[in-house]
Parts: structure tokens; C-alpha cells; sequence
């Protein structure tokens, strides 16, 4: 287990880090402002369990396999790529449906199931895991906070990738929650949602280009 003043000051090195703009932010920026809040939430949750992924992989020595093959980070980021692609795809050619509901129905057409919950959820997760530089990332930053003198150095690298989390989630969520309010009015207007789908295309599109031509 680390010593509590490594925790504080990891801590404030990911709240940093969360607050920074990045692909991330921008990703739950879009979606939450596009199509609402609850979908910025669950976009923030899948975001985070990505991150205790990259955390896993780094504690179980797997990132450090991928860093040294650069077939892997290349497959790997083309996949992001690929991703960010189809969802720029898809938003361009979205239409403006939903400015013609009701207030009422509209608030109602806003509320998730499960199912829809977990795509979402399952969106954020593979925009995370899909980018090797994140990972690449968390095998340089991570174990910088581990002293093998205290245990179990990949135990330590657990606890600081659910600290890292605790920073990110609150970041995240209120960048969805702002921005989901704000979108909620555009949508109001069947031209500000035509407008809002093309810029949600282009940015997923500038992201894919962005993740497809970075190296090591």
C-alpha cells in the first residue's frame, strides 16, 4: 500500500491531469452536449473502467509487452482509429429529430434502459482502451508512485490506477453535466442540431486522425 502522502500527492497529479484538456474530455464534451447528460455520465463511467484497464494491463507487466512491439501499438491505435471513425460517421449523418418533440417527451426520450446504458458505457470503455498512448502513458506514470519497499509493487499500481479514477470521475462527470444542460437548449432548435451533429462528426473525425498518426 503506498504511504498516505504518496496518495495525496498522486491525487493531485491526476486531478491535474483530468483537468487538462485531452481526447477525453473533449469526447465526453461532445457526446454529453449532442445527446445529454445521462449519456455524458455513462460515456465518464465506461472512460474510467478503461482506465482501470490500462492500470491492469500495466500491473499485470502486459503494457510493458505492447510498448516494446510496435506491431501492437500500431494495431492497437488503428482500432482506435477505426472506432472514432464510425462514430464521426455516424453523426454526420444524423438527422435533427428530436427538436420536434414535446418538452415532456423530450425529457422522456433523454432517460436510458439498461441496454442503451451499456453501449454507452461500452463506448467510453473501448475509446480508452483503444488508445495506446494512454497506456504507454500509465507504464511511465504509474510506477513512478511505487516503493517495492512497501509490497507488492503491482498491488501499489491497483490502488493508484482506483485513486487516479477517484480524481477523473468527478472532472469528467461535471464536464458531462455542464455541458449536457447546455446542450438540452440547442436542441430546442432543429438547425442547432443539425449543427451540433456535424461538429460532433468533425471532432470524432479530428480524434481519429490525431490517435492514427501518433508514435511512441
Amino acid at each position: 500500500m503506498p504511504a498516505w502522502e504518496t496518495l495525496v500527492a498522486f491525487y493531485g497529479a491526476a486531478l491535474l491531469l483530468s483537468l487538462s484538456p485531452g481526447p477525453d474530455n473533449l469526447f465526453v464534451l461532445v457526446q454529453s452536449v449532442q445527446r445529454g447528460w445521462r449519456v455524458g455520465l455513462c460515456v465518464v463511467l465506461g472512460l474510467c473502467l478503461g482506465v482501470l484497464g490500462h492500470t491492469l494491463a500495466v500491473a499485470l507487466g502486459l503494457a510493458a509487452v505492447l510498448a516494446a512491439s510496435p506491431l501492437a501499438f500500431t494495431l492497437l491505435k488503428w482500432c482506435g482509429a477505426a472506432y472514432l471513425a464510425y462514430l464521426a460517421w455516424g453523426a454526420l449523418r444524423a438527422p435533427a429529430q428530436r427538436s420536434a418533440l414535446p418538452q415532456a417527451q423530450t425529457a422522456r426520450a433523454d432517460r436510458l434502459d439498461a441496454a442503451q446504458a451499456w453501449r454507452l458505457v461500452g463506448r467510453g470503455v473501448v475509446m480508452n482502451l483503444t488508445n495506446p498512448k494512454v497506456l504507454i502513458f500509465f507504464l511511465a506514470f504509474l510506477p513512478q508512485f511505487a516503493d517495492p519497499a512497501r509490497g507488492s509493487v503491482a498491488l501499489q499500481l491497483l490502488v493508484l490506477g482506483g485513486v487516479f479514477v477517484l480524481a477523473a470521475f468527478p472532472v469528467f462527470a461535471a464536464v458531462a453535466c455542464f455541458s449536457g444542460v447546455f446542450g438540452q437548449v440547442l436542441m430546442g432548435s432543429a438547425r442547432a442540431q443539425w449543427w451540433l451533429n456535424r461538429l460532433t462528426g468533425v471532432v470524432f473525425l479530428g480524434l481519429a486522425v490525431r490517435l492514427a498518426t501518433v508514435d511512441k
